[in-house]
């Protein structure tokens, strides 16, 4: 008999197989259980890792986790950004690469990359990234001195397209803690069909787990693999629960017991909370959704949430004198005066830059 959820019990769901309340997890844990998290805005992503981890985890230890070789960033799929685990990231191009690289076939023609450049960028950055990780300017120059123009645009996709190769990932850190370095990858091989069929399994069944509900949508949204694998991947899922939210078919990890009311959440930008899902209308309206991506231009906001719904927009700005961060909300949905108040606080106390 499959499950009948309301929107505001699915969303309580969600809010728990995400992690928002914290976990007793450390931040390779948490990143390891979701697959993957969201990773366009460096400093947001290390935000996201921190606010699901075990409690007093801050940025730095999230850093540190990628110092250790714990957690990397790279383009595991759709020709974005991502945190993940060395491993994660081994099994997601298995199945992306070849896909990514299609999708991205006329962009290269347009930047005049053709086969013998990118061979010819692939053993320049090898051979530098062999004597020591390098900074994105520094990869760079190293293309340039070797007459491999990397002007509009061509440095980017040819970061993106060698990581896609599985050539290189950002991983630790440089001294100033701002930026992360290009390191090689050293990717192990899924070649074994049946070892490839559980990887993928391990893959859906972590995006469910770490997101449930979902639907067959979301997780072809995600993954942007065909429908008709993925659904060869669920039959060998083993503890999928089918749902019904709002007469949609869904699934979420284990026997749903629904959480009681989760309160105010802060996530920052380009979080999986909106992220992660084909169909955001579940946690957002449509004029919720244009706060968050004012004008349809790609870069999502930090998002309010009052018991999973998102309410408006906020950030964390310091006064010219550095005393603690003074809240800066701006709300597109009605909330009460103590809600509001409990908005300004959350605000005033986030600790993760």
């Amino acid at each position: 008999m499959t499950i009948e959820l309301t929107p505001a019990n699915a969303r309580r769901l969600r809010w728990r197989a995400q992690l928002l309340g914290g976990s007793d997890l450390g931040p390779s844990a948490v990143v390891d259980r979701a697959v993957a998290l969201q990773g366009q805005d460096l400093p947001a992503v290390l935000a996201a890792i921190a606010i699901r981890s075990r409690p007093g985890t801050t940025v730095a230890d999230v850093r540190a986790a990628f110092d250790a070789g714990e957690l990397v960033r790279s383009w595991p799929m759709r020709g974005t950004l991502f945190a993940t685990t060395p491993t994660r990231l081994a099994a997601l191009l298995h199945f992306t690469a070849e896909r990514t690289h299609r999708a991205a076939v006329r962009r290269r023609e347009r930047l005049g990359l053709d086969d013998a450049v990118l061979a010819r960028a692939r053993d320049v950055l090898h051979e530098a990234l062999l004597e020591r990780p390098l900074r994105r300017a520094e990869a760079l120059a190293c293309w340039e001195k070797a007459g491999i123009e990397t002007a509009a645009g061509r440095g980017y996709h040819l970061l993106m397209h060698l990581a896609v190769d599985g050539l290189a990932h950002w991983g630790a850190f440089d001294d100033t803690g701002a930026e992360q370095l290009l390191t090689l990858t050293a990717t192990p091989s899924l070649e074994d069909p049946d070892a490839a069929l559980a990887g993928l399994a391990d893959v859906v069944r972590g995006f469910v787990a770490a997101r449930g509900p979902v639907t067959e949508a979301d997780l072809a949204w995600w993954t942007k693999l065909p429908k008709a694998t993925l659904r060869r991947a669920l039959t060998t899922v083993g503890d999928l629960v089918e749902v019904r939210v709002d007469g949609a078919s869904a699934w979420v990890a284990g026997e749903p017991a629904v959480p009681d009311p989760t309160g105010v959440t802060l996530v920052p930008g380009f979080d999986e909370w909106i992220l992660g899902y084909a169909d955001r209308s579940l946690v957002a309206s449509p004029s919720a959704l244009e706060a968050l991506v004012p004008g349809g231009n790609g870069v999502f906001r930090p998002a309010v949430l009052v018991d999973g719904v998102v309410v408006g927009t906020w950030r964390a700005s310091r006064s010219s004198s550095r005393t603690t961060p003074e809240p800066s909300v701006t709300l597109v949905e009605k909330v009460s005066a103590s809600t509001r108040r409990l908005i300004d606080r959350a605000v005033a106390t986030w600790t993760h830059g």
